[in-house]
């Protein structure tokens, strides 16, 4: 595990295969499969997740490659959680479990999905929860109640003829499964699905996501919930958290889509413009009444209390104190927290966010302070943590080098480094020019590839019938514009809120609020003169920043300050799916960044 996936195991994760694997190695033995190859802990592509089990070999009745995907559950008996067919309850194990099926199933599609060796060849692959220490055949009755994919199966100890039957069905004993297992290991990954570019099938069709282990779960807890609430008078807030790629605007939409197909009253709602603007244009772009769902945080002040049955708050961490602003007039103004207008909107009111994304004086969405509201209104929170990697080519050992490096962990920014043999593609540029010239090697070769910055440069405002933007950002003999500020296009510029997705955004620079909740395959990042590093660690300097909104320091402390520049450079640092080129204006900072970077 320290070779393939550059990490230790935990103690769990040993006890784990100690208590599961050789069972499994048993039960292939018995059931003549001796020459299968077994894949284990086969990572997903593009993700952090792992799959306990792959077994590769050839089908005994076409001769073509075979797999199934085994998922090893310890447990001794399970049972539906409160009736719900998608959720279990497990004795000795808190809070509810994603049904075995459904986390295997979603495994399958996602190989299915990801794969280009399986495209158009599904039949080759099948998968299986085998629950082996299960003895007793009422253990885990209830759960067959799940209406399971034909590829898709559940077994326990208290089946293990059947299920010995199910893989020599797939598996032939005669032939070696090197040939397989090497096919699926050298497959080539298909581009991943890009949230923005199925939205609307999503919305307006059949799913087009896959959802994998915690992501499933979320979405599964709030479509219990959604049911509890119809049933009975209750109400319960979800919030749910994780880092940048780690699937909550996929988890947002599925819900909105799953809902709004259920005839369910749902609203999608952000804080940011960019990120709503352009869910409107793309995921409606058959259908005004589709790009109605998408709101904004403060068009709730006049909400009827439980008017939604769901109310889906997404880039919750861009909630603000209040919903006033300098265009509010003087009697509508309201000292009612922006929070408890959502939270009163809906019967199920659901919170995704990450709180190392508050890049504002202002915003306060977090864990501890959207339960604080939700608990002073009488109400019970449900929190749940995503653990999965999507975003960074699902390269969880990056962010965890960019959150180190910035300080936003408790450890030591100096001994951060990143593996050579990591997949995600890092690299420190010595001028904006070679930061431009790579992105435009990759951007020539059909990848999407954006260039962003902090706020360390003037911004003008486009002229009045001008067809192109001032070149604010200079360095050295290099400038280029900002992204438009303006709702039309400039010339080749996008829309300011379009920036990171339509064509011609390649030529400005974004900022922060253009980019946060967009991703694309390679990301262009300068680090201004407002961060540098200093004696080991990163200091901020803000007389080097240019941002009206960290002008008063009344509003925005020092100690704040500091806080959210390391904010927006993570955001910054966080949008590339392939891989990130990044540029400082400062040397020293480069010849530390690749000293932090190692040999990568």
């Amino acid at each position: 595990m320290l070779y393939t996936m550059h990490t230790r195991p935990s103690e769990p994760e040993k006890r784990s295969w100690k208590a599961s694997l050789p069972v499994l190695a048993a039960d292939l033995m018995e059931a003549g499969l001796g020459n299968v190859e077994v894949l284990i802990e086969y990572a997903l592509p593009l993700t952090s997740k792992r799959v306990d089990a792959i077994l590769a070999g050839t089908h005994p009745e076409t001769g073509a490659p075979s797999y199934i995907i085994i998922e090893l559950k310890q447990w001794s008996e399970a049972r539906l959680y409160e009736d719900d067919p998608e959720l279990v309850s497990v004795p000795g194990v808190a809070g509810p479990r994603t049904h075995p099926v459904r986390q295997v199933s979603g495994y399958r599609r996602y190989l299915a999905n990801y794969l280009r060796v399986l495209e158009g060849k599904e039949e080759w692959i099948r998968a299986a929860a085998y629950l082996h220490n299960a003895t007793s055949p009422h253990a885990i009755e209830e759960l067959e109640s799940l209406a399971f994919e034909e590829n898709c199966r559940l077994f326990s100890a208290a089946s293990r003829g059947r299920f010995h039957d199910f893989l020599r069905e797939n598996l032939s004993g005669e032939t070696s499964g090197v040939q397989s297992a090497d096919t699926l290991l050298g497959s080539a990954v298909a581009p991943s699905t890009q949230l923005l570019k199925v939205a609307a099938d999503e919305i307006k069709h059949q799913e087009q996501f896959v959802l994998l282990g915690e992501q499933q779960l979320a979405v599964d807890m709030v479509l219990h919930e959604v049911k509890r609430a119809q049933q009975s008078n209750h109400k319960r807030v979800l919030v749910i958290s994780g880092g940048p790629g780690s699937g909550k605007s996929v988890i947002a939409l599925s819900l909105l889509g799953e809902l709004a197909r259920q005839n369910k009253t749902v609203l999608h709602a952000t804080g940011s413009r960019s990120f709503t603007t352009t869910l409107r244009k793309v995921a409606g772009f058959r259908n005004r009444d589709v790009q109605s769902l998408f709101k904004y945080f403060n068009q709730f002040t006049d909400a009827e209390p439980n008017s939604l049955d769901v109310l889906i708050a997404d880039e919750a961490h861009r909630i603000r104190e209040t919903s006033n602003n300098r265009y509010t007039p003087k009697a509508k103004r309201s000292t009612e927290p922006q929070v408890n207008e959502l939270i009163n909107a809906a019967r199920v009111p659901v919170f995704l966010l990450d709180e190392n994304q508050v890049v504002r004086h202002g915003e306060m969405g977090s864990i501890e302070e959207i339960t604080q509201h939700a608990e002073s209104l009488g109400l019970e929170v449900h929190h749940i943590s995503l653990g999965e990697q999507f975003r960074c080519g699902g390269s969880a050992p990056f962010v965890d080098w960019v959150q180190q490096i910035l300080g936003l962990t408790d450890e030591p920014p100096a001994e951060a480094s990143l593996p050579a043999s990591d997949p995600f593609h890092v690299e420190v540029v010595d001028s904006p020019w070679e930061l431009e010239r790579l992105l435009s090697k990759k951007f020539a070769e059909g990848y999407s590839a954006r260039m962003s910055a902090g706020y360390c440069w003037p911004w003008s405002d486009a002229e009045k019938g001008a067809d192109e933007l001032y070149p604010d950002i200079q360095i050295g003999d290099w400038a280029r514009p900002w992204n438009s500020k303006e709702e039309r296009r400039v010339g080749e510029a996008p829309p300011s809120a379009l920036w990171a997705t339509q064509a011609g955004g390649f030529g400005q620079v974004g900022c922060v609020y253009t980019a946060q909740g967009f991703e694309y395959d390679w990301s262009g990042v300068i680090l201004g003169p407002d961060i540098l590093w200093r004696d080991g660690r990163f200091v901020t300097d803000r007389s080097a920043n240019k941002d009206p909104g960290f002008r008063f320091r009344k509003q925005v402390p020092d100690e704040l300050f500091d806080e959210l520049v390391r904010h927006i450079y993570k955001v910054l640092l966080t949008r590339g799916m392939i891989g990130t080129y990044i540029y400082s204006s400062d040397a020293e900072t480069r010849d530390a960044l690749r000293q932090l970077l190692n040999t990568k």
